[in-house]
């Protein structure tokens, strides 16, 4: 499908109320979006995120919101064109007349129109989609330490996994400490130990777990990721900007740096400007990377600015946005 291009629908009423089954009165934005929210969650939830990066996930996600955007799009331009309270369905006149309608569909990625509907659909995601929380933070990538030639280590450590899919962290952490007894250099088996034991909020065995897998691999995303999220619920956040900053000497285009940074400036200590245009770096990252986190960014943003205005700000709000090429509206 070509961008920009028009699309003339000969719209028949008869048809269309066949398909909105029995009350149309439920028929609104909202059922369309539930409806391509629920098709691009379980588009989600069959990927496979083995050996992939939280880049490469990401973008798979966002091939499963794209699929699902146009169909998204057309039904609410549709809906807008018909006149449904007015609609008489007892009239078989009436009924049988086809309506000409012309319809702009936008297939352009970067156009507001596109966009508009898009981000409808990842809100949607991120609110009601179980799914996409556990594979946006899935990061597989694999290095060499990262799992077991041990059978019997990967056999407690899938034991593990299954139990953390149940929320049952501290049967987890029974199975991982069994295979790291079986492998001690398995640094997923660390990783995911750390986890359960952050869900459980014991903070010190999360970081004692962590620096294990770090120093098998000391490039280790996820454990670099997690172990700045504990020291900032332990409220050592100097510590926290620290661990973030480590990940970003290895890759200073990985959003969740500026995110996490963003989130200690403002939340822990009170300096929105700092928190705004950490968050600002992290939100056009999102983007680029076609991340669902972008939503997340979007709804600091606006806590910030509620903030701000509070205090007499919004001149510095506006400022940081521009200087991050992000539009106000």
């Amino acid at each position: 499908m070509k961008k920009g291009i028009k699309l003339l629908v000969i719209f028949s009423v008869t048809i269309c109320t066949n398909l909105m089954a029995q009350d149309i009165s439920t028929i609104n934005e909202e059922s369309f979006l539930k409806t391509s929210g629920e098709a691009a969650c379980k588009c989600i939830d069959s990927i496979n995120t083995f050996d992939k990066s939280k880049v490469e996930i990401a973008k798979e996600i966002s091939k499963c919101i794209d699929k699902h955007t146009l169909t998204y799009q057309l039904s609410v331009k549709i809906l807008s064109n018909l006149d449904l309270k007015n609609l008489d369905l007892s009239n078989s006149g009436n009924a049988n007349k086809k309506k000409n309608v012309n319809i702009s569909i936008s297939t352009d990625e970067k156009s507001n129109d596109y966009k508009k509907y898009y981000y409808d659909i990842e809100r949607y995601l991120m609110t009601d989609c179980k799914a996409i929380k556990v594979k946006i933070a899935a990061d597989e990538k694999q290095s060499d330490k990262s799992f077991s030639k041990n059978p019997t280590a990967l056999d407690f450590y899938s034991k593990g996994l299954e139990e953390m899919r149940k929320e049952d962290y501290k049967d987890a952490i029974k199975y991982f400490e069994k295979a790291i007894k079986e492998d001690a250099n398995f640094a997923f088996a660390w990783d995911n130990l750390g986890v359960c034991y952050r869900k459980l909020n014991n903070y010190d065995k999360a970081i004692e777990a962590y620096n294990k897998s770090l120093a098998l691999d000391p490039y280790g995303v996820m454990p670099l990721q997690n172990i700045a999220v504990v020291y900032r619920y332990k409220k050592e956040y100097q510590q926290a900007i620290d661990a973030y900053e480590r990940l970003a000497l290895m890759d200073n285009e990985n959003p969740e740096v500026y995110y996490g940074i963003g989130l200690v400036y403002f939340s822990n200590l009170n300096n929105q400007e700092k928190g705004l245009e950490n968050i600002c770096k992290a939100y056009n990252l999102y983007i680029k990377q076609k991340s669902p986190y972008r939503a997340d960014a979007e709804k600091i943003i606006n806590m910030i600015f509620a903030e701000m205005k509070k205090q007499g700000k919004e001149k510095e709000f506006n400022e940081i946005l521009k200087s991050n090429h992000i539009s106000t509206q």
